[in-house]
Formats: structure tokens, C-alpha cells, sequence
């Protein structure tokens, strides 16, 4: 190996000579060859400026789901259960509004009021802890000795199930409906949610 190839300065002229056209003799091809690194650079710069916007669109728009999902969550949670030895003004908003439907003279309200208390009923299990596609199974999870009203809670939720099968169809009394609430009233006192 020649003295001047083991010199580092000698491979920096090298590749310096190269880069300003006189590598190998200073050739068009050298030109054309730097022509297109500088056309194909112009690319890369705009993909990435491309990318980068909609990287930047996406970001913005997972952080605004954010915050809308976060508001929801905070609205779903914060109405489900009212703080123990609430007075009667402090009630349940939602309770309350299950017992406005359920003193109303029209049946349709009744009703309203029975799958309401039906939804009430699962968020308040779920919240709790037990597991299950829908309340049936939640409730078939529950432990008797934790759970004093079971019985309750199915009776009240068969009567849900009739009206959600039968729909309008199913001609509901007003005693079966005050009945019915007050099942869910029973489980609703034991779970201290009203």
C-alpha cells in the first residue's frame, strides 16, 4: 500500500474531488449523477413535508376524539350514583326522572320508565364490578349473601324484557308498572344509589 493512500487527508481530497465534478475525470455522467440526487432530494423534501401534514391532521384530529371522549365518560360517570345520605332534593337525577315517568298516567311513559330503571340497574352492576354481556348475566353472577334484592332485580327485569320483546304491544297495568318500579326502588336503596 502506497505512503499516501494510508493518509486520511488524501481520502477526504478524494471524495471532495468527487463531489465537485472531477472524480474520474470530471464526466457528464458525474454532472448528471449529482443532477439527479439534487432532483431526487427536491422528492424527498416534499414527501416528507407531505407526510408531516398528515401526520400533524391526524394528530389534532386523535386529540379532539380525546377530549370528546373524555367528556362523555365524564358525563356517563358522574350521573350514576348519588352520594350516600343525599336528602331527597339531592336524589338521583336520573332516579328521579325513572319516578316522574313512572307517576304519569300514559303507558308508554311506564314503560320508559321500567327500561330506564332497567339501564340504571346494569350500569350500577357494572360499576360494581360484575362481568356479563347484558344485566341477565350480571345478575346471574351475583352472589346472594352480597346481593339481598336479587329477586327483586329479576322480577323487574323480566317485566323490562316483556316490554322490550312485545314493544307497544304489551299491554302494561298501572299496578304491574308501580310494582315493577318499586322492585328497582328496593335494589336501587341497597346499592345506596337513591
Amino acid at each position: 500500500m502506497p505512503a499516501n493512500q494510508a493518509n486520511v487527508e488524501y481520502w477526504f481530497r478524494l471524495v471532495y474531488e468527487c463531489l465537485h465534478g472531477s472524480c474520474y475525470g470530471g464526466s457528464i455522467e458525474a454532472s448528471q449523477f449529482f443532477a439527479s440526487l439534487a432532483y431526487l432530494w427536491i422528492w424527498i423534501v416534499v414527501m416528507g413535508y407531505v407526510i408531516a401534514l398528515i401526520s400533524l391532521v391526524s394528530i389534532v384530529y386523535s386529540i379532539m376524539r380525546l377530549f370528546e371522549l373524555r367528556n362523555q365518560e365524564e358525563e356517563f360517570y358522574s350521573t350514576l350514583i348519588a352520594a350516600p345520605g343525599a336528602s331527597k332534593e339531592d336524589m338521583h337525577p336520573r332516579w328521579q326522572h325513572i319516578q316522574s315517568l313512572s307517576e304519569s298516567l300514559n303507558p308508554n311513559d311506564w314503560r320508559s320508565a321500567i327500561i330506564e330503571a332497567d339501564i340504571l340497574l346494569e350500569e350500577a352492576l357494572t360499576q360494581k364490578g360484575y362481568k356479563g354481556a347484558g344485566l341477565g348475566e350480571k345478575l346471574k353472577s351475583v352472589d346472594t349473601k352480597k346481593f339481598a334484592t336479587l329477586s327483586d332485580a329479576w322480577e323487574a327485569h323480566k317485566v323490562r324484557n316483556q316490554i322490550a320483546h312485545e314493544g307497544s304491544t304489551f299491554n302494561i297495568p298501572e299496578s304491574l308498572a308501580q310494582r315493577t318500579i318499586a322492585h328497582y326502588e328496593a335494589v336501587f336503596r341497597e346499592f345506596k344509589i337513591i
